[in-house]
C-alpha cells in the first residue's frame, strides 16, 4: 500500500529514538483483547441489547452507552459492566512483557485494565499509574515508569470516561491530561500499538496539535492489520477486500496530516517480532555480566580474573555498558576493569556506564528470596541486549561446589527475550554447558550472523584472555550491525 512506511524504516527511527530515550507509547484496547478481555463494542453487547438494539449494526458506539444512561437515568449497569470484564483475572501477553522492558518512561493508554501496570511489575519496575487528574500533581517515589489511563481505571468505574456526556465533559473533568499529552507528542515520538483512532478525544488532541505546530510536528508511528485476503477471488468477498483497502489507504493518508506514518503487518503476530527487535536495538549497548565462581577450575582462578576485569576495561572502551549482579568472584573484577576504563578518561558519566544490583539479602513480608531474586534477574536481564556467561558455580549447603543454577535461570530468561547468549564455555560449569547449547543451535540464536569463529574460540582452553574478551567483543558488533 502506497501510504505504509516500510519496517526498516520505523525500525531505524523509532528505535533510534528508544536508544535516546526520547520515545513513548500510547496503547489501545487492541494490545489487550489477546489478554482475554473485550473490545468496547463487546463490552457494551448487554447494554445495546437492553435498548433493544444490535450492537453490530451500531457506529456510534458513544452514543449506545449514552443511550443507556439517558434511558435508566443512571450509569450503575454501564459502572458494573465495566468491573464485571475488567476486574477478572487475565493473563499478561508477551507483547505486554515486551513493552515492559523497553526503555521508555512514559506510557499513555485509553485502556481500563491493569495489565501495563502488572508487565512493568514482573520485571521490577515501578510504575506510577495516574487515572485521575488529582494524581498529575502527586508522584510514587521512586517509580521509573508513568502510565497515564486518560479513560480512567477500572478501580474507579463512576470515573470512566464511556459515554457522550463524558466525552463533552473531557476539558472539564481531564483537560489536563490532554494538556500533558499535547506536550508529550511534542517533545517525544510516539508508537501508537492496539490503536484505532476512532476515538474523538484523541482525534480532538491530534487536530490541535496539528493547526499549533503545522509543519514542524514530530514524526509518530502506529502500527495497523492488513485486510485480511478473500477466500474468493470473484464476487461479494473481493468486493469487501476492495473497500476495506481503500479505505485503509484514505485512513493512513489522514493520519500523514498529525504526523503518524503507518506501519502495516500481515497478521498481528508481527507485532510481537517488531517489539523484539526494537529491544534489541534499544538495549544493544547494554551487556548483562552473568557468573559466579567458588571453583576457578579448568582456567584457573588467575585467568578467571583476569578475564573478568579486561571484559569489563573492553566494554566500556567499546562504548558498552555494563549491567551485572555483583556475582561472586566475577562482579567484582568486573567492576574494576570498568573503572579503570572510566578514570582513565577513556569514558565518563558513570551512572550512565555502569549499572551494578547485588542481589538483597533481606526482603518484604510476604515475598520469599526466589521471588525477589526472580524480580531483579528480570529487571536487570530486561535493560540488556546482551548477556555473557562466566563459569557458574558455587557452594552448596553440605559444602560441595555445585552448578549456580542462577546463572542457568538468567540465561532461560535471556533466551527468552531474545538477548544475544554469549557463554564462555572454557570457563566451564554452566558456562560450558550453555555453550554446548548456544553453539549446537547457533543458526537459531544467531540468524543471519555467522559467529562460527568466535564461538569457538570461546570455548578453546588454550587461547588467552585478550583472545577471549576479543571474541565477545566481535559477537556484540556483529550482532549490533546486522
Amino acid at each position: 500500500m502506497t501510504q505504509a512506511v516500510l519496517k526498516e524504516r520505523f525500525l531505524r527511527e523509532y528505535g533510534r529514538e528508544l536508544v535516546e530515550r526520547k520515545a513513548m507509547l500510547f496503547v489501545g484496547a487492541g494490545l489487550s483483547i489477546p489478554a482475554g478481555f473485550v473490545d468496547w463494542r463487546n463490552l457494551l453487547r448487554e447494554l445495546a441489547s437492553d435498548l433493544g438494539l444490535d450492537v453490530d449494526k451500531e457506529m456510534d458506539l458513544l452514543s449506545v452507552a449514552q443511550f443507556h444512561k439517558n434511558t435508566n437515568e443512571s450509569r450503575h449497569k454501564i459502572d458494573q459492566t465495566l468491573i464485571d470484564e475488567f476486574s477478572r483475572k487475565s493473563q499478561l501477553t508477551r507483547n505486554h512483557e515486551l513493552i515492559a522492558s523497553l526503555p521508555v518512561s512514559t506510557v499513555w493508554t485509553t485502556n481500563y485494565d491493569t495489565l501495563l501496570e502488572k508487565a512493568f511489575e514482573g520485571i521490577g519496575r515501578r510504575p506510577d499509574v495516574k487515572h485521575t487528574k488529582e494524581h498529575l500533581s502527586k508522584r510514587v517515589r521512586g517509580a521509573d515508569v508513568t502510565v497515564y489511563k486518560m479513560h480512567g481505571d477500572v478501580s474507579m468505574p463512576h470515573e470512566a470516561v464511556l459515554t457522550r456526556d463524558d466525552y463533552e465533559e473531557y476539558d472539564l473533568k481531564r483537560g489536563l491530561f490532554s494538556e500533558k499529552l499535547q506536550g508529550d507528542l511534542v517533545s517525544d515520538t510516539f508508537l501508537f500499538l492496539g490503536f484505532s483512532f476512532t476515538d474523538p478525544n484523541i482525534d480532538f488532541i491530534l487536530r490541535r496539535i496539528r493547526i499549533l505546530l503545522g509543519a514542524n510536528r514530530r514524526t509518530h508511528f502506529c502500527v495497523m492489520k492488513k485486510p485480511d485476503e478473500p477466500t474468493e477471488q470473484s464476487g461479494e468477498g473481493k468486493a469487501n477486500h476492495e473497500y476495506e483497502v481503500r479505505r485503509l489507504e484514505l485512513r493512513m493518508q489522514d493520519l500523514k496530516r498529525y504526523g503518524i506514518l503507518t506501519v502495516l503487518v500481515d497478521d498481528y503476530g508481527e507485532i510481537q517480532e517488531l517489539l523484539l527487535e526494537l529491544n534489541r536495538i534499544s538495549h544493544q549497548r547494554e551487556v548483562f555480566i552473568s557468573g559466579s565462581a567458588y571453583d576457578y577450575s579448568p582456567l584457573g582462578e588467575e585467568i578467571i580474573q583476569d578475564l573478568s576485569r579486561a571484559l569489563g576495561r573492553e566494554l566500556i572502551q567499546n562504548n558498552l555498558n555494563i549491567i551485572s549482579g555483583f556475582g561472586l568472584g566475577i562482579g567484582e573484577r568486573v567492576l574494576v576493569g570498568a573503572m579503570e576504563a572510566i578514570y582513565s578518561g577513556e569514558a565518563t558519566a558513570i551512572d550512565d556506564r555502569i549499572l551494578i544490583r547485588p542481589f538483597p539479602q533481606s526482603y518484604p513480608i510476604g515475598v520469599s528470596r526466589e521471588e525477589m531474586w526472580e524480580k531483579y534477574r528480570q529487571d536487570m536481564i530486561g535493560q540488556a541486549g546482551h548477556v555473557v556467561f562466566i563459569a557458574g558455580n558455587k557452594l552448596d549447603s553440605t559444602g560441595n561446589v555445585a552448578q549456580a543454577n542462577g546463572v542457568q535461570r538468567e540465561f532461560e530468561i535471556a533466551k527468552q527475550h531474545g538477548k544475544t547468549l554469549i557463554p564462555i564455555g572454557a570457563s566451564g560449569h554452566v558456562a560450558a554447558e550453555l555453550w554446548d547449547e548456544v553453539y549446537a543451535n547457533r543458526e537459531q540464536y544467531f540468524q543471519r550472523v555467522d559467529v562460527t569463529q568466535e564461538l569457538e574460540n570461546l570455548n578453546n582452553a588454550t587461547l588467552s584472555v585478550a583472545a577471549y574478551v576479543a571474541a565477545i567483543v566481535a559477537i556484540i558488533h556483529k550482532v549490533n550491525n546486522r
